[in-house]
């Protein structure tokens, strides 16, 4: 994908509007203006079906570099998996209730 054809998208695509790209599952977003910001483009992080169409209503928004940084710190860290199995294990599935937990903070 070329800075131009990024450059045209941001000029002329409609707000909220979806680019692909050739990865799948990497959208670039364009954002409306906001407040004294002006558009803006994002990187859109969200996971596609066999046929290539996303599987979240929402995905992750990107919109600078250090973000990227910081969300990939985060997504490394080795004790996100080990979590999200216990999520998976204490989630409720069909016809099971939910449990509120008394803590607020969830030590890791």
């Amino acid at each position: 994908m070329s800075e131009e054809k990024l450059e045209e998208f941001l000029r002329i695509g409609n707000d909220w509007e979806k680019l692909k790209t050739s990865v799948p599952g990497v959208f670039i977003q364009k954002l409306p203006p906001y407040r004294s910001s002006p558009s803006r483009l994002a990187v859109e992080i969200n996971p596609v079906d066999a046929s290539g169409n996303t599987t979240k209503r929402r995905g992750l928004l990107i919109r600078f570099s250090d973000e990227y940084e910081a969300f990939k710190d985060i997504l490394n860290d080795e004790k996100l998996p080990k979590l999200l199995e216990m999520l998976d294990k204490v989630n409720p599935g069909a016809g099971r209730r939910t449990r509120k937990l008394d803590e607020d903070i969830l030590e890791i």
